[in-house]
């Protein structure tokens, strides 16, 4: 949290008549950070979701003008409860930056065909079918790759995402 005013508190909660335990983060903000967020959004020249984040964690702030509930923000935003309650404790766990951002960054996924086995798959798509068989299948490929020794492991999914970016056709009588 970095040294700044953020705080998370446990608080009791009774719906029903039964007594609930959750962790409810509360929102305080600087002077520097909300001074940043009412420019942000006075200004309006951002993306639609980081404008949104920024509102509702003025809203959210505990120390602010304003303290709304998350009920009465997502209501005002016309967004669900939940929402709220994620960018509040996205705001206290990684700071204002990553609060305001539109998408969390998705892990970088491994390439599993690199060029030149790319080029091997498409040669082998486009080479006469095994015997007994009047075109190569997704899976025939897949298994004929590994066969050869050009990848140690291939799903026939990666095969058709393949042929598929270069506009390979197995369906055609002359394919490629």
């Amino acid at each position: 949290m970095r040294g700044s005013k953020r705080t998370c508190t446990l608080v009791g909660n009774r719906l029903t008549g039964v007594i609930s335990i959750y962790k409810k983060y509360v929102v305080r903000l600087t002077e520097e950070e909300r001074w940043q967020l009412q420019t942000l959004v006075r200004r309006g020249r951002a993306h639609t979701r980081r404008l949104l984040y920024a509102r509702m964690l003025l809203k959210a702030d505990a120390d602010g003008p304003d303290r709304w509930t998350d009920e009465r923000i997502a209501q005002a935003l016309e967004v669900s409860a939940a929402t709220v309650a994620r960018e509040r404790r996205r705001f206290c766990e990684d700071g204002l930056g990553v609060a305001l951002m539109p998408k969390k960054p998705g892990r970088p996924r491994r390439r599993v065909l690199d060029g030149r086995a790319e080029a091997h798959s498409i040669a082998l798509s486009c080479s006469d079918p095994p015997e007994g068989r009047e075109r190569w299948s997704m899976r025939l490929l897949a298994d004929r790759m590994v066969e050869l020794g050009h990848v140690e492991a291939l799903s026939h999914e990666t095969v058709r995402r393949t042929l598929k970016k270069t506009a390979s056709s197995l369906t055609s009588s002359a394919s490629g």
